[in-house]
């Protein structure tokens, strides 16, 4: 996947070229909170977004049904460039699916949550501090 499109223009020779460029680790530390939170595109909608406290956090922009979605994968340095652009990569396939990535990610979680209250130590438990 080719992440990152930016274009350099070369005014004296009246040239506009197109790079494909991705973020590296060095940009991403060198960016710096401004007056209002920019975002720094590696390509594929995904960017990372640095507030202008120098918070900086994974997003990713998609369509799903014509809607606008936004997709969070976590703040920059617990989530590294590499580990974020393999998520973004698995959330592309499955999108390309027809499915919805934030609804999936959403089952999971509720089905994960379901499992642990349903466990014989939560009813247990429920049980003792009822009786």
């Amino acid at each position: 996947m080719v992440y990152g499109v930016r274009t350099r223009n070369i005014p004296s020779a009246g040239i506009t070229t197109r790079d494909t460029l991705a973020l590296t680790d060095t940009e991403i530390k060198k960016a710096k909170g401004g007056d209002k939170p920019y975002k720094m595109a590696d390509g594929g909608n995904l960017y990372l977004l640095v507030n202008p406290s120098g918070g900086r956090l994974w997003r990713w922009a998609y369509r799903f049904e014509g809607r606008q979605k936004l997709m969070t994968f976590g703040k920059y340095p617990d989530v590294s460039l590499a580990r974020v652009r393999e998520r973004h990569s698995k959330q592309r396939a499955i999108l390309a699916d027809g499915i919805d990535p934030m609804a999936q990610k959403k089952a999971l979680k509720t089905a994960i949550r379901d499992a642990s209250e349903n466990s014989c130590l939560a009813v247990s438990a429920q049980w003792v501090e009822h009786w």
